[in-house]
């Protein structure tokens, strides 16, 4: 292992709150071992670009309640090739970056994965992202965050829809996964939940509803993940007026206010334990691995792992969340 004198460090895909907090644990950290930080900005593509600036302490003050990420994030078709990933290596090179930290998703992951295997350059990976949806860590950063975003707004709604013997369908985000869904559902005592994870079809969810029902409750709650099976809100509503006349069914997308906002202690906790990890990893001579959390310890998972696997939510949860929702 070649000595590490300069750490680069970046936000990829989609934002997730923590990042920053993530980001201010990785500088400090680094800054503690007495190694040098930058930041690149929008991911593979200002690093393409060289968007690089060195970072300091005081440049990271500030920032952990905040959410969204100050590096900013950007997809990057050029990064996909390799003649984009040899000009991001040379820019990386040109501003002495040794090893690299980068925050994000399977998508960000892979990058980094063909950063080590093409041009062998050190790289670990720390879970942001609100689904919650990676191999090889109980949780993601920005995953708290979201589902008690999620919670807010659903209590909210329980409110109007206990007033107006209404049921809703409250989409929320989750497009391959459905973690969201499932602990929104548990904790907003919602009437059932939809999945991608979960084999139903829409007959079954009449029969539910319809159970509900006839146990005399006065309205209705249904958590729909977004990339459910059996179709969005607005389809599923626009389906079950014409079976459920008891009720006036209504839809809520709560839509991308779960990706934004102050991260909760969970979150920046989370992402700070696993920014310092990082450093120390990188120190060490570990890389082309995340740094994930399981059962309360830093665990390093291999790229291999934590893009070729999926982490899928406990099957007993879905058991509770169904009969809770009686």
């Amino acid at each position: 292992m070649r000595e590490i004198k300069r750490i680069g460090v970046f936000t990829s895909g989609g934002d997730a709150p923590g990042m920053n907090a993530a980001l201010r644990a990785v500088v400090r950290s680094a800054c503690h071992r007495k190694v040098l930080v930058s930041g690149i900005y929008r991911g593979y593509e200002g690093m393409i670009d060289g968007e690089i600036s060195d970072l300091s302490p005081r440049d990271v003050g500030n920032i952990i309640h905040r959410g969204g990420t100050i590096l900013k994030t950007a997809r990057s078709a050029r990064f996909m090739t390799a003649e984009g990933r040899k000009i991001a290596f040379e820019q990386l090179k040109q501003k002495h970056i040794d090893a690299l930290v980068a925050i994000g998703g399977d998508g960000t992951f892979a990058g980094a994965q063909l950063l080590y295997q093409e041009h062998g350059l050190p790289v670990i990976g720390l879970p942001g992202t609100i689904d919650n949806d990676l191999y090889g860590t109980n949780y993601s950063i920005g995953f708290d965050t979201a589902i008690n975003t999620a919670i807010d707004a659903v209590d909210k709604i329980r409110d109007t829809a206990d007033a107006h013997n209404r049921l809703f369908l409250i989409e929320v985000m989750g497009r391959h996964s459905g973690f969201i869904a499932l602990h929104t559902a548990i904790a907003s005592g919602a009437s059932a939940m939809i999945i991608p994870e979960r084999e139903l079809d829409f007959e079954w969810l009449v029969a539910d509803l319809q159970g509900t029902i006839d146990r005399k409750k006065l309205f209705g709650l249904v958590i729909v993940a977004e990339g459910n099976p059996l179709g969005s809100a607005e389809d599923l509503a626009r389906r079950l007026q014409d079976r459920i006349r008891e009720y006036e069914v209504k839809v809520t997308v709560i839509g991308h206010i779960q990706r934004g906002g102050s991260p909760t202690a969970a979150d920046r906790i989370l992402a700070s334990r696993l920014g310092h990890e990082a450093v120390e990893a990188l120190l060490a001579g570990s890389c082309d691995c995340m740094a994930g959390l399981l059962s309360d310890t830093i665990a390093l998972t291999p790229f291999g792992q934590a893009i070729g696997k999926r982490n899928l939510p406990d099957p007993e949860l879905i058991e509770l969340a169904t009969i809770l929702g009686l």
